[in-house]
């Protein structure tokens, strides 16, 4: 059997061929993991901003009970001592404009 030998070119051209399609076929594995792997990353921040929101309710809902006036005045009265102040104690001030003096 003789073999004919293959000129370079087209055996450059073959190589060439073979060369852009496993560089193909490894952007495209690449750009598929790194797909996967930025839904992975998303669905993780996703969860964690969820319960940074539900964390956020629970904090809203503690410091409504912290402010809340009654317990605000149970603890000034019970813990601080204050009092209702007397009316001798009371000061009004004018808080009309100067120059509306009716």
């Amino acid at each position: 059997m003789v073999r004919k030998k293959l000129p370079k070119k087209e055996i450059a051209a073959a190589a060439g061929c073979i060369l852009l399609a496993v560089a193909t076929l490894t952007f495209y594995v690449w750009h598929q993991a790194a797909v996967i792997q930025i839904g992975f990353q998303t669905s993780r921040l996703e969860e964690r901003r969820a319960g940074l929101e539900e964390e956020i309710k629970k904090l809203e809902t503690d410091k409504a009970a912290l402010l809340a006036p009654v317990r605000v005045d149970r603890i000034a009265r019970e813990e601080l001592g204050l009092v209702e102040p007397q009316p001798e104690q009371l000061i009004y001030e004018d808080t009309r404009p100067a120059n509306s003096h009716e």
